[in-house]
């Protein structure tokens, strides 16, 4: 299907919905504006993946009536092991495909003045502060059409704002569920951590449909302020069939650190950007990321971190294992502008192919505009070696149990290095069910 400038829901439309959640005349302004510029903005262009046939506009609804979840025990065996369904004392939004239907706020949150709403709530609610960071400083509306169209029509999501000097000793988690394939997501993601403040978020994107042709176009920002720690961990798992574009993105001020810890396991074809500008002298981040990709689909994942602040340093690995007739393009950018100086930028990308027909790219790229720094990639792409599976199958292991045995020891280093047990625990499992 090819990508057409018409849209299938217009101004009066967008109007109608903005002021039916009761949201702020800036948002309603900022949406037409939006819409205005959907058609006449070009797509994004990840590099060797073409997009231009992928249906990222044309779909039927906006929002899916779904029903609430009475309680925990309430949701599906697959999200109920996602979660800690027996604890009293835990910070959890659920999502079924647009609506909100469980949100659990600790007392520790509530004391520390922290804000942890659904975006719809958060535009009524905290107006003022939402508007303080939406689509400011981390993503714009007119990059491209793709977040011109995201802010034309968000229609879930999460606000987690966490105020000055405010540590957090208790992860935040967010599942957003997807069962109902004609459910069309516009998830907007915005996760604010004032000065010396701390807090580790998770969030889940998990399909229990077998295949959807669904169209997801999700946007995270994350706003660390000066001396701030944001640990980011998301499992993304859409069913076989849903088109995604995902844009994460961080701003870190002075001394603050991003920490990115990300499974990107979809069965569909994906686009993913995931970038962090290190404003600020002494900053910092880290993006970890595995993927396992199957079937036909085509991925493309961008990851860059601009580096804006002197001393700051900036990693990135990446480890991805492509089996079946599979494709993906791997970026890795590291970006260190004129002034920052001491500076430090290293990147890894490895990718190993199970198949004949599995496709798979490193692009590692450096772009240095300054003298004094530090900067170094590595990047390979290959087969599983013969004879790591000889050695495994001349111990009586089996074929399939020596290439499993491989693969998990090929995606360990970054698994391992993850900040988040929870993403940890959660992505054996899932790369365990897709390697099978």
């Amino acid at each position: 299907m090819t990508t057409e400038t018409k849209l299938p829901f217009d101004k009066e439309y967008v109007s109608s919905f903005s002021k039916e959640m009761g949201e702020p005349a800036w948002l309603t302004e900022l949406r037409l504006e939006a819409l205005a510029n959907v058609e006449t903005l070009p797509l994004p262009k990840p590099d060797k993946t073409k997009i231009d046939k992928w249906n990222f506009t044309q779909f039927d609804k906006h929002i899916v009536k779904s029903d609430d979840y009475g309680t925990l025990n309430d949701l599906p065996e697959e999200v109920r092991s996602l979660i800690n369904a027996d604890s009293s004392d835990q910070n959890l939004y659920i999502q079924r495909n647009n609506r909100p239907t469980i949100l659990s706020v600790s007392a520790e949150l509530q004391e520390k003045g922290v804000v942890f709403v659904d975006m719809f709530t958060a535009a009524r609610e905290h107006g003022d502060l939402l508007q303080k960071y939406f689509m400011k400083d981390g993503v714009k509306p007119y990059e491209h059409k793709l977040t011109a169209l995201h802010a034309a029509l968000v229609n879930g999501g999460m606000f987690l704002y966490v105020p000055k000097n405010v540590e957090l000793t208790n992860p935040i988690q967010a599942v957003f569920i997807h069962d109902d394939a004609e459910a069309n997501v516009f998830n907007h993601v915005l996760v604010v951590a004032e000065a010396n403040s701390a807090v580790t978020y998770v969030e889940n994107y998990i399909s229990t449909v077998d295949s959807a042709n669904s169209i997801f176009n999700i946007v995270s920002e994350v706003i660390a302020n000066d001396n701030a720690r944001v640990q980011y961990g998301a499992v993304d798992t859409l069913a076989k069939g849903t088109t995604t574009y995902v844009n994460r993105r961080g701003v870190a001020g002075r001394h603050a650190r991003i920490e990115w810890a990300l499974g990107l396991m979809n069965d569909g074809n994906t686009i993913s950007e995931n970038v962090t500008n290190l404003m600020g002298d002494g900053s910092l981040g880290d993006t970890k990321t595995v993927v396992v990709g199957r079937g036909e689909q085509i991925q493309n994942f961008t990851t860059k971190v601009v580096h804006f602040g002197k001393n700051s340093e900036g990693y990135i690995l990446k480890h991805g294992v492509m089996k079946d007739s599979a494709s993906s393009i791997f970026n890795g950018i590291g970006k260190i502008e004129h002034g920052a100086s001491k500076s430090n930028a290293e990147q890894e990308s490895r990718v190993l192919m199970l198949s004949e027909k599995a496709r798979g790219d490193a692009n590692p790229i450096l772009l240095i505009d300054e003298d004094d720094v530090t900067a170094g990639h590595a990047a390979s792409v290959g087969r599983v070696d013969p004879l790591q599976l000889y050695y495994l199958m001349s111990r009586g292991i089996p074929q399939s149990e020596a290439e499993r045995l491989v693969i998990h020891g090929f995606l360990a280093p970054v698994v391992n290095e993850l900040p988040i047990e929870g993403v940890k625990k959660q992505l054996v499992e899932v790369i365990e069910r897709k390697v099978k």
